[in-house]
């Protein structure tokens, strides 16, 4: 018999702990009932554009993500049929030609920044936690990943934030939050959300 997935959003502003709760959820209930997919995968090719430093590409609009092909591929999951995940390669700012096959598993959870704003793909989930994250954090978590794990310069990644990130952020993410069945807002909210879920969708794992 099909898996039918639970489907969990996972929004909020780069660098707001999104990742982080659901890779922490991933780590309670294991691969073999939980898989996560990720908003960035369904970026759309911008190597015509890229200039090496992102100012050129809008990374946080919502013309960016290929929503489409994300709604459908979520669609399937929640039919109990599997999907084929695009890989997006930051460092060539195309898609790698393979895919990722994901099977449906019990909970799916879909990180992104702007999976809240499409409606198409946000009428797909079950349930929608958005985290409501201080922009100076957000910022320092941003520079310190793009720093350590994409080669940026710190100038590049500052003019990328308040130039691109935050404007978008303001325009597009943030509103979204009002989609959210619940919203975290602070160390202690992320702690208690977290715990909270880690236990409810323990269930599904049987």
């Amino acid at each position: 018999m099909a898996v039918k997935p639970l489907l969990l959003g996972v929004g909020g502003g780069s660098g707001s702990g999104k990742t982080y709760f659901a890779r922490a959820i991933l780590n309670a209930l294991g691969p073999k009932c939980c898989e996560i997919i990720y908003q960035d995968n369904f970026y759309f090719d911008q190597s015509n554009k890229f200039d090496f430093d992102g100012g050129a590409v809008n990374f946080d609009h919502p013309q960016s993500i290929d929503f489409m092909a994300l709604a459908e591929s979520l669609a399937h999951l929640r039919e109990g049929r599997p999907a084929r995940i695009p890989v997006y390669d930051f460092v060539t700012h195309k898609r790698r030609p393979e895919q990722l096959a994901v099977e449906p598993k019990p909970v799916i959870i879909v990180d992104g920044i702007l999976i809240f704003h499409s409606q198409p793909v946000r009428s797909l989930f079950h349930e929608l936690v958005f985290f409501d994250t201080p922009e100076d954090l957000r910022f320092a978590r941003r520079l310190k990943r793009d720093m350590e794990e994409r080669g940026r310069s710190h100038e590049g990644v500052y003019n990328q934030f308040y130039k691109q990130v935050k404007p978008m952020h303001d325009q597009f993410v943030d509103p979204s939050k009002e989609f959210a069945n619940t919203l975290v807002k602070d160390l202690g909210d992320f702690t208690n959300v977290l715990a909270d879920y880690q236990s409810r969708l323990s269930q599904f794992c049987g």
